[in-house]
């Protein structure tokens, strides 16, 4: 029989010992990847490793690249690359960011559910967004003042947006910022005149419909081929190699099953 006094010893270094095997993952930036993928992929690893803890915050790119320079997060979503002003700025810190490919993504048209329009050029993309259009009519649809959305300035998806499709011109002013892929969805959905922008992810959202560019639709194949125009990987950013249970998420990521979660939700895994 254990005396009382060591039974109580056992437990406290039990204790202890559960204390410092939990771990907890900071993840910052992206709502592309943070409001779906990731929280999926952190459900999954946990279930693998129940010590583990995650906090997922989806505020934009931005968002996620500046915790990895200020050392608020292990790792950073991005569904861009790294600005140069970035880059200097984590080189200040001491801070070298490393960027990850964790899926690809092509980035969507949608228009109103209704719209009698299926298909649009590159070129009408540019003048909706810009605001050199303003009605329908312009570009084949039933007369009625277009009403753009778009994602906030802290989003990798309105800076790879700009780069892609609006040859880095800026927005129309009349265009309307949403925080996420789920707000601007909901968005055109309500308004037989709104037309956005959203990842594959969120395209099966009610209410809407993608619109084919130059004749392509975006998918699998379309954006693997580089056929869709509005094609782009997304990324982990972390500083340095990732350490510890932050690169273990990563390798999960990466790997066969992570992939599969890629896909399920929407995205391109990687080939």
């Amino acid at each position: 029989m254990v005396p009382m006094k060591s039974s109580f010893l056992v437990l406290a270094v039990l204790s202890a010992a559960s204390l410092a095997s939990a771990q907890k993952l900071v993840i910052k930036g992206s709502d592309t990847l943070g409001a779906k993928l990731v929280p999926l992929l952190a459900e999954e690893y946990k279930a693998a490793h129940p010590g583990v803890s995650f906090e997922i915050a989806a505020e934009g790119s931005t968002t996620g690249i500046s915790a990895i320079i200020d050392g608020t997060a292990q790792i950073g979503m991005s569904s861009r690359r790294a600005k140069a002003t970035e880059m200097s700025a984590a080189t200040a810190r001491g801070v070298t960011l490393k960027p990850i490919i964790v899926a690809f993504d092509g980035m969507a048209v949608v228009m109103n559910a209704n719209n009698p329009l299926a298909k649009l050029t590159s070129r009408q993309v540019e003048q909706i967004f810009t605001g050199d259009v303003t009605d329908w009519s312009a570009v084949g649809g039933k007369p009625g003042k277009i009403s753009v959305y778009t994602r906030n300035t802290s989003s990798g998806t309105y800076s790879d947006w700009k780069d892609l499709a609006m040859k880095k011109r800026d927005y129309a002013k009349s265009s309307q910022k949403m925080a996420g892929n789920e707000q601007i969805a909901a968005e055109v959905a309500k308004n037989p005149n709104g037309i956005g922008y959203v990842g594959l992810a969120y395209i099966t959202a009610e209410g809407i419909k993608v619109a084919a560019i130059d004749g392509v639709m975006p998918s699998k194949e379309t954006v693997l081929n580089k056929k869709y125009v509005y094609a782009r990987p997304t990324f982990y950013y972390t500083n340095g190699d990732p350490t510890g249970e932050a690169a273990k998420f990563v390798e999960f990521t990466l790997s066969p099953g992570g992939q599969k979660i890629v896909e399920k939700i929407g995205f391109v895994p990687l080939q």
